[in-house]
């Protein structure tokens, strides 16, 4: 049984870190890169570098921050937002990252999961899912930081993606997220027993039980946000806390 991972996921709009509540009223926090270079430094698993504008400029325009995040964190890096292509792909990539982020180019194109996965390897290809609850025990696919009805259905989706040569997915629960009253477990729950590759639930945690919580449910990671930023919780505290639920995670001296 491998560790749970644990995830900082840092939004940024132009140079600021920003925070919102279900993606939107974003309000600035501060400087990403001295964010990351914290929680590196507090030992994070992994980081989640998503660009919450990129859908207006039709790019995603990281790269830099990428660049001097790699200078001196040496773990992880995700990235997301406005990568429409392999060669959005291949610039991220020669930035520093190591995975990527894709949510509104491959609804309208699926078949860039698998251009992706083929030419980057599969664990390159996160898909990144805003699911809204639209019923009992159905969500439906959003794009653009939540804002864009697709028709799509969650789990559906994900299968899909998934067969396509997804490696991961990044799953957010836009009607969770920055409200600190814990995932959306039935969310979480009905796409792990859909898909067998990864999951990093993603959108409000406001306490250590939430991860323990959403991890019984299949999640494979946990992306935080909220509660780091506004250190309503230290990693160490969150480390320990999983530990005595007895949830593996890593350790760090």
């Amino acid at each position: 049984m491998s560790n749970t991972r644990l995830i900082a996921r840092l939004d940024v709009k132009g140079a600021n870190l920003i925070k919102g509540i279900h993606l939107e009223g974003l309000r600035i926090i501060g400087s990403p890169a001295e964010h990351a270079q914290f929680y590196y430094d507090q030992g994070i698993d992994e980081l989640i570098y998503m660009d919450c504008v990129a859908s207006l400029y039709g790019r995603n325009s990281l790269g830099e921050l990428i660049k001097k995040t790699a200078e001196n964190v040496f773990i992880p890096m995700t990235v997301g937002g406005g990568v429409r292509s392999i060669e959005d792909v291949a610039h991220l990539l020669r930035c520093g990252a190591d995975k990527v982020a894709v949510n509104t180019a491959a609804v309208g194109n699926p078949q860039l999961i698998t251009e992706i996965a083929r030419r980057f390897g599969s664990q390159c290809m996160v898909l990144s899912v805003e699911a809204k609850r639209v019923g009992n025990q159905r969500w439906e696919v959003f794009t653009d930081n939540g804002r864009e009805s697709t028709q799509l259905d969650v789990v559906e989706w994900v299968r899909k993606a998934a067969a396509l040569g997804a490696g991961e997915i990044l799953l957010t629960s836009v009607d969770r997220e920055g409200t600190r009253k814990g995932f959306d477990l039935e969310l979480v729950e009905a796409v792990a027993e859909a898909v067998e590759i990864p999951i990093i639930a993603s959108g409000g945690m406001g306490k250590t039980q939430d991860l323990v919580d959403v991890v019984g449910r299949g999640a494979d990671a946990v992306a935080m946000a909220d509660i780091l930023h506004y250190k309503r919780a230290s990693l160490n505290d969150i480390r320990a806390g999983a530990l005595a639920a007895g949830i593996r995670v890593r350790t760090y001296e």
